[in-house]
């Protein structure tokens, strides 16, 4: 059975991780570790395992042969060129760079160690999701002129990160507010649903609303984003919605597609009774499971498993890191690539 090691369990995901790697009977939780002791005895009460106080520990047992990187941000270039350099595949938390210098540098450590990689964008198994970029992949919408995705919720309104995730509201530690930890999976879903169309330039908006974690934090914000091919797309992400309906929304000149409160509407003339009125449910795909139960089946030698590559990931830190410099510099920005 695969041993796994978990590498700092501050993500406010964690919770949910750890008690799948309790409940999950083929692996085995060998170690686990955190800068703060008492956060790693937490986890460990749920995993069970060692609880060590050098993370070298880890890097050095050649019976581990996975790592869960749940860190704050900030540590996360550290700890996955370590495990780059130990050979353990590794789950790493969104985003996987404070900006796009350093998650760069990790793609390519991960590449060149041939691990593998998998973080946390769930998103793209929900059915509605996949067969929009079947749809997008035929052509039944025609050309795309337009994306418009938005991923929100009242964290912050209702004191989400006031004490054990308080860290998640310190960009010097998370490296974005609102708009980056929550957009960045509208992002995920943006540039899979457009796969090679690359983002040529972007810009933004980010503010505060209700200050509760100070001023340098943001709590919402916009990106706007335009492609080679001519298209263009919206990208909404706060902690200060008490609402959002309307996650996605796209339009093309043969059809137009959103997705409003979870159900899928179509409008295009290339599918039978795709009037816009009804939920579409029509040749919809089973949803994948999450993202981490994924990376549990890839380790454990599942093949075929549709994990997210680190070169994707380093790509989305690259990009919101382009919106963020846009907003601060208020104009267009090209995002670095490699």
């Amino acid at each position: 059975m695969p041993q796994v090691a978990l590498v700092g369990g501050a993500h406010i995901h964690t919770p949910n991780f750890v008690k799948k790697l309790a409940e999950t009977e083929h692996i085995v939780t060998r170690y686990v570790w955190d800068p703060d002791r008492r956060i790693a005895e937490a986890r460990q009460d749920v995993t069970g395992g060692d609880v060590v106080g050098d993370v070298d520990t880890i890097w050095a047992d050649k019976s581990v042969d996975a790592v869960v990187i749940c860190s704050q941000t900030d540590l996360h270039e550290e700890l996955v060129l370590a495990a780059a350099r130990a050979g353990k595949h590794m789950f790493v938390e969104k985003p996987l760079g404070m900006d796009g210098t350093d998650a760069w540098q990790m793609a390519k450590a991960i590449n060149d160690a041939d691990v593998i990689f998998q973080t946390g964008y769930f998103m793209r198994g929900n059915p509605q999701i996949q067969y929009l970029r079947q749809l997008l992949q035929e052509g039944t919408l025609g050309r795309i002129t337009r994306y418009r995705l938005s991923n929100c919720h009242s964290g912050s309104l209702r004191g989400l990160f006031d004490t054990d995730w308080r860290w998640m509201a310190d960009p010097d530690r998370a490296g974005c507010g609102a708009f980056g930890d929550l957009g960045t999976h509208a992002l995920d879903l943006l540039l899979w649903l457009t796969e090679d169309d690359a983002v040529e330039s972007c810009t933004g908006h980010v503010d505060v609303a209700a200050a509760r974690y100070g001023n340098q934090c943001d709590e919402f914000g916009e990106g706007m984003l335009r492609f080679r091919s001519g298209a263009i797309a919206t990208l909404a992400g706060g902690w200060v919605d008490v609402a959002n309906p309307n996650s996605l929304e796209i339009s093309g000149t043969e059809g137009h597609a959103r997705i409003t409160h979870g159900e899928l509407f179509l409008t295009t003339s290339n599918l039978p009774d795709a009037d816009g009125k009804s939920p579409w449910t029509t040749d919809l795909p089973d949803a994948w499971p999450h993202a981490f139960d994924l990376f549990l089946q890839a380790i454990n030698g599942d093949d075929n498993v549709p994990l997210v590559r680190a070169d994707e990931a380093a790509l989305r830190s690259s990009i919101m890191t382009a919106i963020y410099q846009a907003a601060e510099q208020q104009t267009w920005v090209t995002p670095k690539v490699g």
